[in-house]
This record gives C-alpha cells, sequence and structure tokens, in this order.
C-alpha cells in the first residue's frame, strides 16, 4: 500500500529524551549537570573536560548509551499512528558501531520504522532529499536551519536549552510529540 508522505526523523533528544546522556556522563566525570546547564550542543562546554577524553569515552560507551536512553514521552504512540499514512526514515548521526543497538532500542521500544540510516558526520540533507522527505523532526538547530534551508520542507526542532537560537520561517519549534502531531494534521491531514 503506497503512503502518502515520508517525513525524516532524527533519532536522539527527538524520539529519545534530549537529557538521555546525563546520567552516564555525570556517573563517568562525576559532575552533576542537568539539561538546563546544557545551553551548547557541544556538551563539552557545560563541564571542564578534555574533548579529546570526552569523545574518546563517548565513542567507547556509545552503544550502552543508545540502549538505555528512554523515549519520549508519546512517541511511540503518536509514531505508530501515522504509521498508515507516511514512511518513517530515521536518518541519525550516530556512527556504524551504533548499528545493533539502535535497531535492538527500536524493537524494544516497538517504535514503526520503514528505514534507519546511520550516516554519522554526513549531512543528513543528502538522505533526506534522497528520500524525498515531506518534514524532519530534529533537535540540532544547526541541522534543523540546514535541512528546511536545503529542502525547503518543514522543519520541526524538539525545544532544548542547547538550541534555542533564533529560526527561520519554516522551522518550527515543538516542546513535544503532542505539539508535533498536532501542527502534522494541521498541515497534512493525518
Amino acid at each position: 500500500m503506497k503512503k502518502n508522505y515520508r517525513f525524516g526523523i532524527d533519532i536522539d533528544g527527538t524520539v529519545t529524551t534530549p537529557e538521555s546522556l546525563l546520567p552516564h556522563i555525570n556517573k563517568a566525570f562525576n559532575v552533576n549537570l542537568a539539561l538546563t546547564d546544557i545551553t551548547q550542543y557541544d556538551l563539552t562546554a557545560a563541564f571542564p573536560v578534555d574533548s579529546v577524553e570526552f569523545f574518546k569515552w563517548f565513542r567507547e560507551n556509545e552503544p550502552e548509551i543508545y540502549m538505555a536512553s528512554p523515549i519520549q514521552q508519546d512517541a511511540q504512540a503518536i509514531l505508530s499512528a501515522w504509521q498508515k499514512d507516511v514512511e518513517l526514515y530515521y536518518i541519525t548521526a550516530r556512527e556504524d558501531n551504533s548499528t545493533d543497538v539502535t535497531y535492538e532500542w527500536f524493537k524494544q521500544f516497538n517504535v514503526p520504522y520503514d528505514k534507519i540510516d546511520i550516516v554519522g558526520p554526513v549531512n543528513k540533507a543528502i538522505k533526506a532529499r534522497e528520500y524525498d522527505v515531506h518534514a524532519f523532526f530534529e533537535d540540532k538547530h544547526a541541522n534543523a536551519v540546514q535541512l528546511h534551508e536545503e529542502l525547503d520542507i518543514p522543519v520541526l526542532l524538539f525545544d532544548a536549552p542547547y538550541n534555542r537560537e533564533p529560526i527561520p520561517n519554516g522551522v518550527i519549534r515543538v516542546s513535544n510529540w503532542q505539539e508535533a502531531n498536532h501542527w502534522i494534521k494541521k498541515e497534512f491531514g493525518i
């Protein structure tokens, strides 16, 4: 059955909660960070840590962190409801070492998908263009703006303390999946 729309969806901070890394960081680096402390996408700006040391730690712990990531409230129910009308393409900056755990996480939380693309540092707009998506869901400000400008599609930006820079028309700030669902229903009629 042909579906009416295709959506591109980021995973971390969009389908998972934006604070999912913090318990791991707090434990490993003996800090007590809250989401409100993360005011830049670069996590190393929030506490004194050598960036090389941090990224080495992160790379070694990625699979464990991703598997333990909580799902955003209402994400599973809304994505499941959309699935009858929408092809769901998850396009994530995760690295290849997280492929198995990513699929396992989707299975654990019963999150529907048509495709999961782990693109690493590659521009997400390349895959989004390839799939000809009608809308994108993202939490990184720079990605949201780039996707909107390059593809001329609406991008729903999931609000977090680290992405509060001004946004252009066409990037829509939402607080949660209920707001995203309301906007999608209004604009796409699903």
